[in-house]
């Protein structure tokens, strides 16, 4: 694709831990990690996350009071305690937004495009359908990209940075798998420690004055049942016995499959899916809960 360019990330930012507030809290008593570096320094007011986020609070223990997977069984904690990697969804898993969502709503296209996610997400229409469908509401040129990192900076999951230490001390690979964008994950996965051949996304492509030109129809994640492709090329090319997959959404759950993860472990700490959470090997609402069944 000659004349296009790609936003390639800056280099690595570091990140600190602050307490719950009313801008964008995660939940109550918990904290969230911030990017502090001079490409994350701001922060926004958003009342509806607010609001959502309060409203999960209230409604976790009744939701999870239905769902069996919520004790997992004997053969997913063993699962979990060998394996050789455990491969992260991105967007409402180690972050906890929706990265195409914030990019549209910085946009103009917030609404539109929500409506696209929830529908990705449930596994309603082909990924691939609702990714194009996204991007041509959007249409985001690269100085409107970097501005997006600037002003709404990501914010890890409570308890991620944290669960990677250990996974990492126990020698388990980590890679992120993610149906959203390499320019914004990039950042994310250097403060996390994760190496950029780890990340498995979408790339969105510019012209040569910045403009938007499309995204990579080649890599894996970009349509349905991708993370199954990409897990099993993980598999493949490094050997492992053991693979984990962690997310929220249908894609992530396509990713258990023969020759791809061994078991799917829905987080729903950020989005309950129902229909993903009944079908998962283990529910979790927050990361302790893995860290905890850990060696």
């Amino acid at each position: 694709m000659a004349g296009l360019i790609n936003l390639h990330a800056g280099p690595s930012h570091s990140l600190s831990l602050h307490q719950s507030s009313s801008v964008r809290p995660p939940s109550a008593s918990q904290t969230t990690v911030r990017f502090t570096t001079p490409l994350f320094q701001s922060t926004r007011l958003c009342q509806t996350r607010h609001l959502v986020a309060a409203a999960l609070e209230i409604s976790k223990e009744s939701s999870s009071a239905g769902l069996a997977n919520r004790q997992p069984s004997k053969g997913v904690i063993e699962t979990w305690r060998s394996a050789d990697a455990v491969c992260f969804d991105v967007d409402s898993t180690v972050c906890l937004d929706e990265g195409i969502d914030e990019l549209a709503d910085f946009c103009g296209a917030g609404q539109a495009v929500a409506e696209w996610t929830a529908k990705a997400m449930t596994g309603t229409v082909p990924f691939e359908e609702a990714l194009a469908a996204r991007l041509s509401l959007i249409k985001p040129s690269l100085s409107q990209v970097e501005e997006c990192l600037q002003k709404r900076p990501p914010r890890i999951s409570p308890g991620m940075v944290n669960l990677i230490k250990k996974l990492k001390a126990n020698n388990t690979e980590v890679f992120l798998v993610s149906g959203g964008f390499r320019q914004m994950i990039k950042p994310v996965a250097s403060d996390l420690g994760i190496p950029p051949e780890n990340i498995i996304a979408n790339q969105l492509l510019f012209g040569t004055s910045g403009e938007y030109a499309g995204f990579d129809p080649t890599e894996p994640t970009s349509r349905s049942g991708g993370k199954a492709l990409a897990v099993q090329q993980i598999r493949q090319e490094h050997g492992y016995k053991n693979i984990v997959m962690v997310g929220d959404g249908a894609t992530d759950l396509e990713a258990r499959q023969p020759g791809g993860a061994d078991i799917f472990i829905c987080y729903a700490g950020v989005q309950l899916r129902e229909a993903v959470a009944a079908k998962a090997d283990w529910v979790v609402f927050d990361f302790e809960e893995l860290i905890g069944e850990l060696p």
